[in-house]
C-alpha cells in the first residue's frame, strides 16, 4: 500500500490567476491540471498546491477560518530576516496580495500576515 501524500487544495473564483500568484511567490511555474479550471503549483520542499473552481452545484462560500497557508524561507547567515521579509512582502503585494499585519520579529524569525488575491490568509515567514 502506498503512503498517503499531502496537498493543499484551494477553491478559487479565478483558478488561473490564483495559480499565477502562488507560482510567482514560490518561483514555480503553474501547470494546467485536469481541466481548464484546475491548476497545480509545485511546492519547493515537495508536494503541491492544487487550485480549482468548485462545481456550481458545490459552491463554497468564502469564510474566515483558522487555517492559513504558510510560505517559509530561511534567513541568511547575515541575519537579514527583516529585510528578506520586507522584499518578499513587496513581491507578494505586486502580485496582488494585501498586507494584514506588517512584519514582526518573533523568537523563531520574522513574520507577516497577508491575504492572497482571493482573500485566503497567507503567512510569510523568514525563519531564524
Amino acid at each position: 500500500m502506498d503512503a498517503p501524500s499531502c496537498r493543499w487544495v484551494l477553491a478559487a473564483d479565478d483558478p488561473a490567476g490564483l495559480a499565477a500568484f502562488y507560482g510567482a511567490l514560490l518561483h514555480q511555474p503553474p501547470v494546467a491540471g485536469q481541466g481548464p479550471s484546475h491548476w497545480l503549483v509545485g511546492l519547493p520542499a515537495g508536494g503541491r498546491l492544487e487550485i480549482y473552481a468548485p462545481a456550481r452545484s458545490r459552491r463554497r462560500p468564502r469564510q474566515e477560518g483558522r487555517l492559513a497557508l504558510c510560505l517559509q524561507r530561511r534567513a541568511g547567515p547575515e541575519g537579514n530576516g527583516g529585510a528578506m521579509l520586507q522584499a518578499w512582502i513587496s513581491e507578494a503585494e505586486a502580485a496582488g496580495a494585501r498586507l494584514l499585519e506588517g512584519p514582526r520579529q518573533e523568537p523563531f524569525g520574522w513574520e507577516a500576515w497577508l491575504t492572497d488575491p482571493e482573500d485566503n490568509r497567507l503567512l510569510l515567514l523568514v525563519a531564524a
